[in-house]
């Protein structure tokens, strides 16, 4: 399964710790590359985009959790962070929060690295191939709420039905995708730009129109928040199902 998913990018400050991964990783035919810096990350996404990416969350002069967050702005790509041990946990709780797949922490098993890395690109395969067979199944809960894809139906907590047009389903289609992550204007209007039919450029109108109908108080939102500098992010848990 994984000679056909492409390459994983592993991202740490030391050396010898890449070194050891990318050979071990290659060694087990998954095609491995590395990056030292936030710089030599973004040149990788120039090309073509990674399959997975193991980010260790303590990068020198960087921020690991700085990084998965502008990751997780304009990218889904799956992301394993590396965790040194603390007592309180922190840096893995507000890693999966800010959208990791997994964590491992150090000193860890190579071994196990792989495990992970194979569960998490066959959990990315086997929704591949259900969206591909049903992009239409399923849906998604959040704070009382009810999205379902077949149909396009949005339910309120008081189980009544509330009207979407193709661009509002878009915009919230694209937050509940990614929850809890800070998304661009860019990406957002992207998520949009696929019905043809749907003139308006300006994303903030779009979202302005969709907190009309989600919130409580538009002028104090609490789902769709802005996020000053970067565009928005849909702040309440979102269970799939």
């Amino acid at each position: 399964m994984l000679a056909d998913v492409g390459h994983i990018i592993v991202v740490d400050d030391d050396p010898s710790l890449r070194q050891m991964v990318t050979r071990y990783l290659e060694d087990h035919n998954v095609p491995t590359k590395t990056a030292s810096t936030k710089a030599e990350l973004n040149r990788h996404f120039g090309g073509s985009v990674p399959s997975l990416i193991i980010l260790d969350l303590r990068l020198g002069q960087e921020d690991g959790l700085d990084l998965l967050r502008e990751i997780r702005s304009h990218s889904n790509v799956p992301v394993i962070i590396i965790t040194g041990h603390r007592v309180d946990d922190t840096d893995r709780i507000i890693g999966l929060e800010l959208g990791a797949d997994d964590y491992i922490l150090k000193p860890f098993n190579l071994r196990e690295l792989l495990a992970r890395v194979r569960a998490v690109l066959r959990r990315q395969e086997i929704g591949r191939v259900a969206r591909a067979q049903d992009p239409e199944r399923g849906g998604y809960r959040f704070d009382g709420w009810m999205l379902e894809r077949r149909g396009r139906r949005l339910v309120d907590p008081n189980a009544i039905p509330v009207s979407l047009s193709k661009g509002e389903y878009a915009l919230l289609l694209a937050f509940l995708e990614a929850p809890q992550r800070a998304l661009t204007r860019e990406h957002l209007l992207q998520a949009t730009r696929v019905h043809e039919d749907i003139f308006d450029k300006s994303i903030d109108v779009q979202v302005l129109r969709l907190r009309r109908k989600l919130e409580i108080d538009p002028s104090v939102p609490r789902m769709i928040r802005t996020e000053r500098g970067i565009g928005y992010i849909f702040a309440v848990p979102v269970e799939p199902f």
